[in-house]
């Protein structure tokens, strides 16, 4: 028994920093998740490499969990009240964020060298966004409002434009090396889509009728425990995405479940926990040598992701009729990056295999610079937005 002993003073000791930054970011205003993060990784390999192997390697289904737990939380908010009011601007916004993005990085990338097909790859990595850490901002800042409601939405159907884009980008970028391995990406990508909303109506449907049935209209915890592993695990084993899936679960729960007052109350009450290990463990295994392994590229990639989604996140506003004030911040509220981007990237140094290292390189060292820095930027867009409206408001 002394072999986990290791483990849970490591996972104690998680908790409490996970405590100490919860009470350092109410008094600072810093983001906790950035807190968190740089707590990893100052205790993970790149630091004093103070975490235990053991419990390192709970990383992946930790992040599943939690991940999942998010994705419930943000279906959530698309209701269909929700949708009336702010579909027009979410759908508009987020969709000139993925595309302006994707131009903005690959355009600048081929014009200071890097290959077209590479340039491909990486303007479409850009797109990807990091909807815990948004999710966690918003709520630690008690922002409500049009702005912070609309950015729930955006980052909720992000994940779909991204593997979207990302398949038909894959297909762009085979015809330039002259290969055919994108078209099947497209097709696989499509289905996974498709499988995974799927999935999320098959749980979500029963889960909207059958959950709260005991409890005088609200899902009991152990209710929706099972909802959250459920969708979660069968996604992991149709090789689908828990995301959408859970998003979608989560849309469907709060539009049919009306003997519910608050659907996602009990997923809010344990959601913390799993957060504090997601994002400690996320930071321990963040890697700074990436940052010096692609140098410049790594500054041009940065610098034109945040003025690709600073343009695309004003175009969209602009072109959906939003306040003016709000229109300057939707990009620097999306900034967080995460695994997503990763992910892609591995899939597509598997395609294609000459620019692995780079496009590996590159994703790596993007994401400590905005699971970082991005947090931060999201939090400063928000009190903006904020001090505008109440500005107007006396």
């Amino acid at each position: 028994m002394q072999g986990y002993a290791a483990d849970l003073i490591a996972l104690g000791l998680l908790f409490l920093t996970g405590l100490a930054a919860d009470q350092l970011g109410a008094r600072t205003r810093l983001p906790r998740v950035t807190l968190l993060l740089l707590c990893g990784l100052l205790a993970g390999s790149a630091g004093f490499d103070l975490i235990p192997e053991s419990l390192a390697t709970v990383y992946p289904i930790v992040s599943v969990i939690a991940l999942s737990m998010v994705a419930f939380l943000l279906g959530g908010e698309l209701s269909l009240r929700t949708l009336s009011a702010h579909g027009r601007p979410i759908l508009v916004i987020s969709l000139m964020v993925v595309l302006v993005t994707q131009l903005t990085v690959s355009a600048g990338l081929a014009l200071i060298g890097m290959p077209l097909a590479a340039a491909l790859i990486a303007g479409a990595l850009a797109t990807a966004t990091d909807p815990a850490a948004t999710l966690d901002v918003i709520r630690q800042g008690q922002a409500t409002g049009d702005f912070p409601r609309r950015l729930k939405g955006i980052v909720a159907i992000d994940d779909a434009w991204g593997v979207l884009l990302f398949a038909l980008v894959a297909v762009l970028a085979g015809a330039v090396e002259g290969n055919g391995s994108g078209p099947g990406l497209l097709g696989g990508a499509l289905v996974e889509i498709a499988g995974s909303v799927a999935l999320g109506l098959a749980v979500g449907l029963p889960g909207a009728y059958l959950t709260g049935r005991l409890s005088g209209g609200e899902p009991l915890r152990i209710e929706a425990l099972g909802l959250v592993f459920l969708t979660a695990g069968l996604s992991l084993w149709l090789d689908l995405s828990y995301l959408i899936a859970g998003m979608t679960a989560g849309a469907v729960i709060v539009n049919l479940a009306h003997h519910h007052t608050r659907a996602f109350r009990e997923i809010e009450h344990f959601e913390w926990p799993f957060m504090i290990v997601f994002f400690i463990l996320a930071g321990a295994s963040l890697d700074f040598g990436a940052l010096w392994a692609v140098g410049p590229l790594l500054t041009g990639y940065v610098a034109l992701r945040v003025l690709g989604r600073v343009m695309g996140g004003w175009a969209g506003a602009q072109l959906a009729g939003t306040a003016r004030a709000e229109r300057p911040w939707y990009g620097p509220a999306l900034l967080p990056q995460a695994g997503v981007a990763i992910g892609m990237a591995l899939i597509a140094g598997d395609l294609f295999p000459q620019y692995a290292d780079m496009i590996t390189a590159l994703a790596i060292g993007a994401t400590v610079v905005f699971e970082l820095a991005g947090p931060l930027a999201a939090a400063y867009a928000l009190r903006r937005v904020g001090s505008a409206r109440d500005q107007s408001a006396a």
